[in-house]
This record gives structure tokens, sequence and C-alpha cells, in this order.
């Protein structure tokens, strides 16, 4: 299996809290990878280590077999990683068109706008005046238009209608990259269909309870069905 990027007993606190007990995480090429957890569990803790936003207290962050542990975020989004926030994904005093062209190659954003039409009467609109909903449209679409290898999204259907949300989850299983999705719940449309094969790891308190494949968790979406540990 190769991996796109892999967290090697990475520890994070934030002052004296620490987040992440030492986890070990592979992030595979080719894969759609789903965090899943609580609030608090440390689902975005460990994107935010994989993207840069926080530095591990200890351990390694490798991409691509280097490690960047001690890389920012901006040197490594230059080296293809894309990080999508659960809040402030969007240019909020930017028109969605100018979002789009932002973050597509060429400033060709057809692909995004096939993906999530009921953007397309919005394009003059300022960001900051879309709606939850529209704005997760807006921010999943910059994972759609990167080049980016690894993709990091926190929460991507947040605040969309359902239909919406399953397209959404479909068109990231489709993606050409190494995906890395947190949800507090493992959504449908990611097991279901064509695309990259999906990988699930459960996160109880700063520490990875679960790894496998989604037909192993129990039908709540949390767990193998004798999987022990805190509630």
């Amino acid at each position: 299996m190769t991996l796109a990027m892999e967290l090697r007993d990475v520890r994070v606190r934030y002052g004296p809290l620490e987040a992440l007990h030492g986890v070990r995480l592979p992030v595979p090429a080719g894969a759609l990878t789903v965090l899943l957890g609580r609030n608090g569990s440390g689902r975005t803790s460990v994107l935010r280590a994989l993207a840069g936003t926080v530095l591990p207290a200890s351990g390694s962050v490798l991409l691509h077999g280097r490690d960047v542990s001690r890389l920012q975020a901006q040197k490594r989004a230059r080296l293809g990683v894309c990080f999508v926030p659960d809040v402030g994904a969007v240019h909020g005093s930017l028109t969605v068109r100018e979002n789009l062209e932002l973050a597509s190659a060429g400033g060709d954003f057809d692909r995004a706008l096939d993906g999530f039409p009921a953007l397309r009467p919005l394009l003059g609109r300022t960001a900051g005046t879309l709606s939850g909903g529209e704005q997760r449209m807006l921010a999943v679409s910059r994972a759609l238009l990167t080049p980016a290898g690894v993709v990091l999204l926190d929460e991507p259907a947040q605040g969309m209608a359902p239909a919406v949300a399953d397209r959404a989850h479909r068109l990231l299983k489709g993606l050409d990259a190494a995906v890395v999705v947190a949800e507090q719940r493992l959504p449908q449309a990611l097991t279901q269909g064509p695309g990259a094969p999906v990988v699930v790891h459960e996160l109880r308190r700063g520490s990875v309870v679960f790894s496998g494949e989604p037909g192993e968790l129990d039908p709540a979406g949390s767990g193998p069905p004798d999987a022990s540990g805190p509630p």
C-alpha cells in the first residue's frame, strides 16, 4: 500500500490540553479515508496536523515519505496538500465567481458548476452573503478544482440538504487524490457506487480506537460490533 501521508506517534497540544495522544494514521494514495468521532474526539486535530495548521508537539508527519513535521501549512500547500476547514473556507469578501477562479487552474471552473449547479445563479453574489450550505458547496468546489494530491476536508457537507450532501460525498469519492474526510457518522454515499476504496478510522478522546473497512462498522456507524473502549 502506497501512502500519500502518514502520522507517526503524533501528539498535538493546545496549551496544557493534549488533543492527540500519539496517533498513528496512514493516508493511502488513491483511497478515501474517513475520520469518525464525536466533537472533541480529535478528528479536526488530525486534519490540522496533516495540513500543518498545527505542528505536532512530538511525532512525525510524512508526505510521500518526506518528513514535513515542521513545515507550515502554506509550504505543505505548495507541495500538494489542500485543506478545506469547517469554517473560514471561502473568501467572504469575494464573489462566488472570484472564489472559483482562485481555486481553478486557468480560470476554468465548469467542473464545480457541474457538480453543484445551484452555484451557477450565485456567481455574482458575495460569498459572505451565502447561506451556510451554499458556502459549504463553494468550499467543497475548491477540492473539486484543486490539482492537489492530498485533499483534507472537515465536515464538508455540513448545512447541505441531504440530496446535495450525497452528491458532494460522491464527488469527493471520485477525486483522483488521497482524500481525508472528517465526519461524525459515516455517510452512506461514501460506501456506495463506484470510486475510490474507503478506509475508516474512529477517534475517541484523542486516540484511534478502530481502523478498518466500512462493512466492519456496527449499524450505528461507530466501531465494530464487538469494539470495546471508553464511551
